[in-house]
């Protein structure tokens, strides 16, 4: 049976998943799991990935990634090779050390909604075996996940190949005491109220289980989402065989480049972070100001632009991009102070 294909593209989300070869353990001592922590931090280094949330059980393991170049695959395969050459030499083993093939479910991670409930999943999964979560110190006593080791922490204790922000802003929390503290008590609680199902959605009636779901299905996220990744999918099967596409995807791909550049820049000149782009609605002036921006000056289209600025979608991104155009005064008349700060990087 031919292998399904990894969809892969620039900012893309995955929930992945790997088992033990025969579902046996990967991890036989806190020796093993350090390793695979130091393995992960390199394969992060390597590629660029965002790292989001990760737990590590006895026969397996689950990663939120982010990967900001289209690498999912490439990266993989360092990492588990790595990791199975450093088990199997430190125990004097060999062979194989993860069974079949590990699982990528491509999130929508633009959307709270996907991104919390995938979150929860996995740092309920300790909860779920039955090995964390009913002890004196909760959660925190199980030490193999990011929800202890980052979550919990302050910036100056947490692993610097961490990261939180957008995990805390998915639930709407800072990076502050109180924030960490109602990010774990939160997950206690539905701990609690769950038993033994914590974490676990629900499959809807009429729902196919092997398109959407975060543990079954190849993508979790909406409808349109998924219409998305398949166009890419598609884009990514023509260009194996067609140098012409090819060589379209490589130009779009320096056009994405060119317009990171701007956005990282205008995003520096008005002092706004991940987090900041996360709560600010989609209509907001300095989005809309950045949207037009690039719209004038780069060939990227209007969903590349939604998914960076977080503006919801390439249609509201049109909507707004309309209205600046045909609605009321310009953005210089408008919002003059705004206008002059980014004059000189949207000429």
């Amino acid at each position: 049976m031919a292998r399904s294909l990894r969809i892969e593209f620039k900012g893309a989300f995955y929930h992945v998943m790997a088992r033990g070869n025969q579902k046996k353990d990967i991890f036989f001592d806190d020796e093993d799991r350090w390793s695979f922590l130091q393995t992960l931090q390199e394969a992060r280094d390597r590629t660029g990935w965002g790292v989001h949330a990760w737990v590590l059980m006895n026969n397996h393991y689950h990663l939120l990634l982010q990967t900001p170049h289209a690498n999912l695959v490439e990266g993989m395969k360092w990492l588990q090779n790595a990791y199975t050459r450093r088990l199997n030499g430190r125990h004097r083993l060999w062979g194989t050390v993860f069974g079949d093939r590990y699982k990528a479910v491509l999130v929508e991670g633009e959307s709270r909604n996907y991104l919390s409930t995938l979150l929860d999943y996995i740092h309920l999964n300790p909860a779920r075996a039955g090995i964390a979560g009913s002890g004196e110190g909760g959660f925190l006593e199980y030490p193999w996940s990011s929800l202890s080791v980052a979550y919990a922490t302050g910036p100056e204790a947490r692993p610097r190949w961490m990261s939180v922000e957008l995990g805390l802003a998915a639930f709407g929390m800072q990076d502050t005491l109180e924030g960490r503290k109602a990010f774990v008590e939160r997950l206690e609680r539905r701990a609690l109220e769950e038993s033994t199902k914590a974490g676990i959605v629900p499959i809807s009636e009429g729902v196919d289980a092997r398109l959407s779901h975060l543990r079954r299905g190849w993508y979790w996220g909406s409808q349109v989402f998924s219409e998305t990744a398949m166009e890419l999918g598609k884009l990514q099967l023509q260009s194996r065989a067609d140098p012409t596409l090819r060589a379209t995807l490589l130009r779009h791909a320096h056009d994405e480049d060119a317009a990171e550049g701007l956005v990282t820049e205008a995003l520096g000149c008005l002092g706004l972070g991940p987090e900041e782009l996360i709560r600010l609605n989609g209509s907001d002036p300095r989005k809309v100001a950045i949207a037009a921006g690039l719209k004038r000056n780069t060939s990227v289209s209007l969903a590349w632009i939604s998914g960076r600025l977080k503006m919801k979608s390439a249609a509201n991104v049109s909507q707004q991009l309309r209205k600046l155009a045909q609605g009321g005064p310009s953005l210089k008349q408008s919002q003059p102070a705004l206008s002059e700060k980014l004059s000189g990087i949207f000429p």
